[in-house]
């Protein structure tokens, strides 16, 4: 396969999981306090220019189990030289992780990130491209959510990536993500991340 063949195919693929991750959010959003009727929309945008931006700050864990009886990130792509690459270029899982307010497992759970990180880089620093919905189904953002879009650098302490957007509560809304690693198995390869979230949204 050439080279654009393989770029339209990745292009495609990625399209095609964009859109996966968009159809499991909605059964969350459904059921959610916030009204996201066509009408209900139409009347938060006429108000919009009497509304003020506020500062919300949120914090949580993100549970990212590979390898566990019950997986909540799969792998369902990959080139025929992934494995050969010391960065697993072009590996690309699907993720549903529960998004906790503690580190432990046990702890209560806020919403679910549901997603998809590719391997895109080639160089030892083992980058990853990120894009999640932050789903929320618990508290006073139920049914609201915020769309990531980011690089995921593996091996830096701090991770930091753009909101461009959300649903609900965060429509409009603008902000940043910094993920920092809690756990890691190297076994495993599951992780318990922590996300400390800035956004921007009226």
């Amino acid at each position: 396969m050439d080279t654009i063949s393989m770029k339209m195919k990745t292009t495609q693929l990625i399209a095609i999981l964009w859109w996966v991750v968009a159809m499991m959010a909605l059964p969350i959003l459904a059921h959610g306090s916030i009204d996201q009727s066509p009408a209900a929309v139409k009347k938060w945008f006429k108000e919009l220019r009497h509304a003020k931006e506020k500062l919300t700050k949120l914090h949580f864990y993100v549970h990212d189990r590979v390898t566990a009886e019950s997986p909540t990130s799969v792998l369902v792509a990959q080139a025929n030289t992934t494995s050969k690459s010391p960065t697993m270029f072009g590996a690309t899982y699907v993720f549903d992780d529960p998004m906790t307010l503690g580190p432990e497992p046990s702890s209560k759970i806020i919403g679910h990130a549901h997603g998809i990180t590719s391997s895109a880089s080639k160089e030892e620093d083992a980058s990853q491209i990120g894009i999640m919905n932050l789903v929320f189904n618990d508290g006073k953002f139920n049914g609201s959510a915020l769309s990531v879009l980011g690089d995921y650098p593996f091996f830096q302490k701090y991770k930091e990536m753009p909101i461009v957007g959300g649903s609900g509560a965060f429509r409009l809304a603008r902000g940043i993500v910094t993920a920092i690693i809690h756990t890691y198995n190297d076994t495993t390869q599951n992780e318990i991340i922590d996300f400390h979230v800035l956004v921007l949204h009226y």
